[in-house]
């Protein structure tokens, strides 16, 4: 039986963009639908993207002791989480860093630093890290994240080997000062413009879980499609203590893959990346939102811990997916054929050790 989304899937591939209240629809599908929404969305996914899973690895350049008030942000002005700050790395650690994510598989290093903006010569110090990292690694994409950017500065970052710009709307912008007020959603849009007009791959994307209301979810969404962002990463709101944030829940697995799947129907030919927050907030769906998303980080993010990558990779392999560059790219994957042996139980029934329940 053809459901409803499987149809929207069908009139989207014959080249009819989903419409705000399509993505509403998806947004505010009722639970027992899921798996429609899921297939539906996978099938635009595997249109464009087939079974491969692009791996990116964030290198933090520089940590905390950032001037702008993002109310999310554990590195915000104001913020008390009791997070690593340290000022930039020199370029053979900024090397090291990069190396053990390419070691994981990883084919785009990030490069993120915190702060409003880069500095010239801080542009001068990451375009010195890229030049290193690309002698060793010619075929690896380097994406730059360092904040709001000034005129030329973008076009310093192409000349230097940098591919992509990340630089996230966030949210709505209807609900952008909300959520920040040291600078506006205009100052983000600027520097996106920026990136783009300097030939660099634009990537942006937003934070769920932020007090916004579906139709700002949708309108976030749709401004991203207008923005022709190449790369979407999808973060999930971690309420790090310490912030004006702590103790907002606003997220469930469920909604969580909702969302992911809005961001594929809007933008089916665009790179969607679970990002921040998929282990905290779509627990045991990871596997599943993979079927609706195209890349992933691998790893640890800017200052909280990821699962371990041996666990984002076997998560990849056991949904049927490979790694976007891998041998396994080219020719079907092969099963795997080491030993898992069971865990022998020592708690419970028979023993003086408390149960596991």
């Amino acid at each position: 039986m053809t459901t409803t989304f499987d149809q929207l899937a069908t009139s989207i591939l014959a080249g009819t963009p989903a419409t705000e209240d399509d993505a509403l629809a998806v947004l505010r599908a009722g639970d027992e639908e899921l798996l429609d929404v899921v297939a539906a969305a996978g099938r635009l996914r595997r249109a464009h993207f087939g079974n491969t899973v692009k791996v990116n690895y964030l290198v933090n350049l520089k940590s905390g002791l950032c001037p702008e008030n993002c109310n999310y942000c554990s590195q915000a002005l104001g913020s008390t989480a009791p997070i690593l700050k340290y000022s930039w790395l020199k370029n053979d650690e900024a090397l090291q860093q990069a190396e053990a994510g390419l070691r994981g598989g990883a084919t785009r290093v990030c490069m993120v630093s915190s702060g409003r903006g880069p500095s010239d010569k801080d542009v001068e110090r990451v375009a010195d890290m890229v030049g290193v990292i690309k002698s060793e690694h010619p075929q690896v994409e380097v994406c730059a994240c360092l904040g709001l950017l000034k005129d030329g500065q973008a076009e310093r970052l192409k000349q230097a080997g940098v591919d992509a710009y990340n630089h996230n709307i966030n949210t709505a912008e209807s609900h952008h000062d909300k959520i920040v007020q040291t600078h506006t959603y205009a100052d983000r849009i600027d520097t996106v413009e920026k990136a783009k007009g300097a030939g660099l791959s634009p990537c942006s994307g937003l934070i769920a879980g932020l007090g916004e209301t579906d139709e700002q979810l949708v309108e976030a969404l749709f401004a991203l499609r207008d923005l022709d962002s190449d790369s979407i990463p999808v973060n999930f709101l971690m309420p790090f203590d310490g912030t004006p944030y702590e103790n907002t829940w606003e997220l469930d697995p469920s909604r969580c893959l909702k969302i992911l799947a809005m961001a594929r129907f809007v933008c089916p030919d665009r790179e969607v990346r679970i990002a921040g927050g998929r282990e905290m907030h779509l627990r045991s769906l990871q596997g599943l939102a993979l079927h609706v998303a195209n890349s992933i980080f691998l790893g640890d993010y800017l200052t909280s811990e990821g699962q371990a990558a041996e666990t984002d990779l076997e998560l990849i392999r056991d949904n049927g997916f490979v790694v976007l560059g891998s041998e396994e790219h080219a020719v079907q994957a092969p099963l795997r054929t080491e030993a898992h042996d069971p865990t022998i139980r020592r708690r419970g029934a028979g023993t003086a050790v408390l149960p596991n329940a």
